[in-house]
C-alpha cells in the first residue's frame, strides 16, 4: 500500500515515536507499504518552525534528510494537486491538509493521519 504521511505522523515517526498509536506503527513497520511524505508537509513544518511552535522544534533541513535516508518517498506539489483542492468539500480548512487529502487523491495513496476531522474525506483517508 502506497501510504502518504500527514504532518503529525512524520513527526512522530522521526521525533516521537511513542506517540503513534499502534496501527500507525504496524502500517510504518510493514515492508510492503511504500511510505511517502509530501514537500507540502516540509513546508508546513518549516513555516511552524521557524515561528517557534514548541511541536515543531525540529529543524526540516535535518528532517528531510533523516526520512530520504530512511528510504521514504519525497513528493513534490504539482499543479495537478493544488487543482484538485478546489474538488474537495469544505470539510476541513487547514490548507495543507486539505492540499495532502488532494495529493492522495490525486496519487491513489491513502493519507495516513491522526486527525480525526479529516475522516470525513473517507476515500483516500486512514485515521489511526
Amino acid at each position: 500500500m502506497r501510504l502518504l504521511l500527514d504532518t503529525h505522523v512524520i513527526l512522530w515517526a522521526a521525533i516521537r515515536p511513542d506517540k503513534l498509536p499502534a496501527a500507525a506503527r504496524k502500517l510504518l513497520e510493514n515492508s510492503r507499504n511504500e511510505l511517502i511524505f509530501s514537500v507540502v508537509s516540509l513546508w508546513e513544518i518549516a513555516i511552524k518552525h521557524a515561528l517557534g511552535r514548541a511541536d515543531f522544534r525540529i529543524d526540516p533541513h535535518v528532517l528531510r534528510r533523516g526520512l530520504l535516508e530512511s528510504n521514504y518517498v519525497e513528493l513534490p506539489i504539482l499543479a495537478e494537486h493544488v487543482l484538485a483542492t478546489v474538488n474537495l468539500p469544505p470539510l476541513h480548512h487547514d490548507p495543507f491538509d486539505r492540499l495532502l487529502v488532494a495529493q492522495a487523491l490525486a496519487e491513489g495513496m491513502v493519507l495516513l493521519t491522526v486527525d480525526e476531522a479529516l475522516a470525513g474525506y473517507s476515500g483516500p483517508v486512514r485515521v489511526v
